[in-house]
């Protein structure tokens, strides 16, 4: 299987780059994974297509403000500092530009001294290991100074950090959104719980290698990044509940889909569990526990669009997507939505 299998042409301007208001008032393609047939909705109506006795699966991982920008001591050269991974305590690995500043010994000052951090080791890849110090709070430090990491597609300065977080964000640890929940308001979960649909939650931290591209021909030969996830007794009770009551699990977001697919593989059954996870899902992959996805529209030859194609196949998703685009929906991180069931 080629990566270009997975290519379409998207003009820049479907490319959103900001989030709507509410946030429930997105479009949303629905496409039936076994037929193909495509509806255009919007994201308000996304109820209609759940039953009682289904059960919706979120990650509640939070976003860090991952990127801050330091001033090197001595020369005042000034650096961005993206974190990546928490190592230990204070100790992060991060991705800097330009990374030539940041030679091993090197020692950054941020906002004025309430914050620096000393470059102890630098990775195979070229990021940076560094240890941070300060008074008090490392996170409360960081949420000051702190920007959210918005991908490099979109351009424009977002006025509300909350916008890129899901109104059940509560475990920090990403470097970016996952994106699919961004749809949802409490008002649409709180309708969900009226219905008789049940609601669960795991935590994947999402790294920055999201969105790094797939650079090989052939799509087995991709090595994927590890991000930490963790699935909660409850959740794991919640979902053998709805498979032993006929119900179907929804996952919202590629990220949850990982995670229940991860956990199914490595234990046998889902149970509650926790580690790291570089799980690849592309077409041909074997789908044991999720039953339906809520997802956003991805990048051309992306990680992403492959596992949405592993789980409805993939001329039903690239005939999805090129419909989409003639439909002149708003794609990626802030963009529109799609149902797969």
């Amino acid at each position: 299987m080629k990566t270009s299998d997975f290519y379409y042409d998207l003009p820049e301007e479907l490319i959103a780059q900001t989030p709507l208001e509410p946030r429930d008032s997105s479009r949303m393609l629905v496409l039936d994974k076994t037929s193909g047939r495509i509806e255009h909705r919007h994201f308000y109506d996304v109820l209609e297509y759940l039953n009682p006795g289904d059960c919706l699966i979120l990650n509640d991982s939070r976003v860090l403000p991952a990127r801050i920008y330091g001033i090197k001591e001595g020369t005042g050269a000034s650096v961005e500092f993206l974190l990546l991974r928490q190592i230990e305590n204070k100790r992060w690995e991060t991705l800097t530009k330009p990374g030539k500043k940041a030679k091993i010994g090197a020692r950054f000052i941020f906002g004025d001294g309430v914050m620096t951090c000393t470059v102890v080791d630098v990775t195979e890849d070229g990021n940076r290991i560094v240890d941070f110090a300060c008074e008090g709070s490392f996170y409360e430090n960081l949420d000051k100074l702190g920007q959210m990491p918005l991908p490099p597609y979109i351009h424009e300065k977002l006025k509300d950090r909350e916008r890129y977080q899901t109104v059940y964000s509560r475990e920090l640890g990403s470097a970016a959104a996952p994106t699919a929940g961004l749809h949802f308001t409490r008002e649409l979960l709180k309708k969900a719980e009226e219905k008789g649909i049940r609601i669960g939650y795991v935590t994947l931290h999402v790294g920055l290698g999201t969105f790094r591209p797939v650079k090989v021909d052939d799509v087995t030969a991709h090595k994927m990044h590890s991000e930490h996830y963790e699935m909660p007794v409850k959740t794991a009770d919640l979902i053998n509940e709805t498979k032993q009551n006929g119900g179907r699990v929804i996952c919202v977001g590629t990220t949850s889909c990982r995670t229940l697919e991860t956990v199914a593989a490595r234990e046998g059954c889902v149970k509650a569990s926790e580690g790291w996870t570089d799980i690849f899902i592309y077409p041909g992959f074997e789908f044991k526990v999720i039953d339906g996805l809520i997802t956003n529209f991805h990048l051309p030859e992306s990680t992403l669009i492959m596992l949405v194609s592993a789980f409805a196949g993939l001329d039903h998703v690239m005939n999805a997507y090129h419909n989409a685009v003639a439909e002149k929906y708003r794609f990626f991180s802030f963009g529109d939505a799609m149902i797969i069931i």
